[in-house]
């Protein structure tokens, strides 16, 4: 099998540098690069040039357009029949290439899609988010590599499909977020199948501080309104529960404020005993696979998640179905990660 990976990217060519320095230590070749800048001010070519001694690596610059379709720009410039994509922050396992090539010839899927880890010389913080990114105790786990909740749903900060996908569904949408569930939604309802490559995983830098972080889960609850509005089954019962999660903290804070004026300090710290057993299995969790600081740090990260999506939820709600407005794409702000 041959590969085109593709990279859309926007202001970012240290992340480039080390994606594609990644990339020479493939222990299978079989593959070209794409990067397409999309409309950046802060350029990569002489970044990418530097590369093509080394890497069968080509470059292209067009007017920026969000992500989505910056990935269809590179798979039309593409001349193989199976296009991988990665986000520009990822940096990519000496084996994974070898990984794919090996279970889609011998499992053929034309869409798969892998999970994400942490390098150990990431920050605190990128390691706190990436816990809780893939914690059962907050995402159930589904982004860490489980496939419990059904048919798998990639996503393109490490995916693939075929050229046959790619024609038969049109590519990537317009959509500025949440554009990569869409694009799985609409694979699967073409009738191709998927699969999760567990072995498949890249180290995924993700966001830098929690501010960011909380812009990207936001963005996300805003973009599952937009998603059920083009593709009707996709709400599930769980999409609502970081909602839950925001209220219900809301609510045990009111509570203990209020009843604990009214009653004293026992009925204030029996109101937060939720938040605070909460917090401790998050942090006990954590702690199994990194330091203190880091499993502090996923506290809070968990409760940014889970607050963050949630808010963005109620909020494309409130706009997208209570008030009609339809499509809520509005909110999504800097939709580049």
């Amino acid at each position: 099998m041959n590969f085109s990976i593709i990279i859309p990217l926007f202001n970012r060519p240290q992340e480039i540098d080390e994606l594609l320095e990644s990339l020479t230590k493939q222990t299978v070749r079989n593959f070209d690069v794409i990067v397409v800048e999309d409309g950046s001010s802060i350029m990569a070519e002489d970044i990418v040039k530097k590369y093509e001694s080394v890497l069968d690596v080509k470059y292209f610059f067009k007017e920026n357009s969000g992500p989505g379709l910056t990935r269809n720009f590179g798979a039309e410039k593409s001349e193989k029949d199976y296009f991988i994509f990665f986000d520009s922050d990822c940096i990519i396992p000496e084996k994974y290439m070898e990984t794919v090539t090996s279970r889609l010839e011998n499992n053929y899927t034309d869409c798969y899609g892998g999970p994400d880890a942490a390098m150990p010389t990431f920050t605190d913080v990128q390691k706190a988010v990436n816990y809780s990114m893939t914690s059962v105790l907050s995402t159930g786990g589904i982004r860490g590599g489980s496939e419990k909740a059904g048919k798998f749903h990639p996503r393109s900060f490490n995916m693939g499909f075929s050229r046959e996908v790619f024609s038969k569904t049109g590519g990537y949408s317009k959509m500025r977020f949440g554009e990569d569930i869409d694009m799985t939604l609409r694979i699967l309802e073409s009738g191709f199948s998927t699969q999760l490559i567990k072995e498949a995983f890249v180290y995924h830098k993700r966001r830098t501080d929690f501010k960011k972080f909380f812009r990207q889960v936001f963005n996300s609850g805003c973009a599952r309104i937009n998603l059920y509005l083009r593709h009707k089954n996709s709400l599930k019962l769980v999409h609502f529960l970081p909602s839950c999660f925001l209220l219900g903290n809301i609510f045990c804070v009111l509570a203990a404020v209020v009843l604990g004026i009214i009653f004293g300090w026992k009925i204030f710290a029996l109101c937060l005993l939720p938040l605070v057993l909460f917090s401790v299995l998050v942090f006990l969790d954590s702690f199994r696979k990194n330091t203190i600081k880091v499993a502090l740090l996923s506290i809070k990260a968990v409760y940014v998640q889970l607050c963050g999506y949630g808010s963005g939820f109620l909020k494309a709600v409130w706009n997208g179905l209570v008030r009609k407005k339809g499509d809520t794409s509005g909110f999504v702000k800097n939709f580049y990660k």
